[in-house]
């Protein structure tokens, strides 16, 4: 009975390793939603700089665009973790703010094929410098020793996540199945900018 017991009792200075370790994943919890909330700000404020119309999810459906090229509606939607009517919505606003354009797909006529308009491509570029130029100065501000650390962290996290650092909205739109060949751009996407449709 005594050995029993020692072998399946609490051990010595348990409990407070465990809560240390429930501390330390708590602070490191609260920490990544602090830098969260900073670059959703830098990103806000990148997209008000630009244009004060609109939102941060339909900025990130036209970077999907910009980095897809045309693709299904059903694949837009998978990619930004929405419904399909959620992101037609999405669409809608966008194709009246003559940023994305939308038609059916020659390949099927059921499906609607989604593509950005050159003046689309314009506003995300801007934006994305405006926001690339705001990380950067942030960047600078650390001390050169802190950078190597900080990055092998970010890539711990992604992983940690089930993606990675640099994970591109193509695979997923590869993964179902929603690349539409474009016959005004057939050069292959994989690392590519597509050309945009022209307004």
């Amino acid at each position: 009975m005594t050995e029993q017991s020692s072998l399946t009792g609490p051990q010595p200075g348990g409990g407070e390793q465990i809560g240390r370790q429930v501390d330390e994943a708590e602070e490191v919890a609260l920490a990544v939603t602090a830098v969260s909330r900073l670059f959703v700000e830098i990103s806000a404020r990148s997209l008000a700089s630009v244009d004060g119309t609109l939102t941060l999810p339909q900025l990130r459906a036209l970077v999907v665009l910009e980095r897809c090229g045309p693709v299904k509606l059903a694949a837009l939607a998978s990619v930004l973790g929405v419904n399909p009517s959620t992101a037609l919505r999405m669409v809608e606003r966008l194709e009246a703010q003559d940023l994305a354009h939308r038609a059916p797909n020659p390949g099927n006529r059921r499906e609607v094929v989604l593509r950005m308009s050159a003046k689309g491509q314009s506003l995300v570029d801007r934006v994305l410098r405006h926001r690339q130029r705001e990380i950067r100065a942030l960047v600078d501000r650390l001390p050169a020793g802190d950078r190597p650390q900080l990055l092998a962290s970010l890539h711990v996290l992604a992983r940690a996540a089930g993606g990675q650092v640099d994970e591109d909205p193509l695979d997923e739109v590869r993964r179902v199945a929603g690349l539409v060949d474009d016959p005004l751009n057939p050069s292959p996407r994989a690392g590519g900018r597509l050309r945009p449709a022209e307004s």
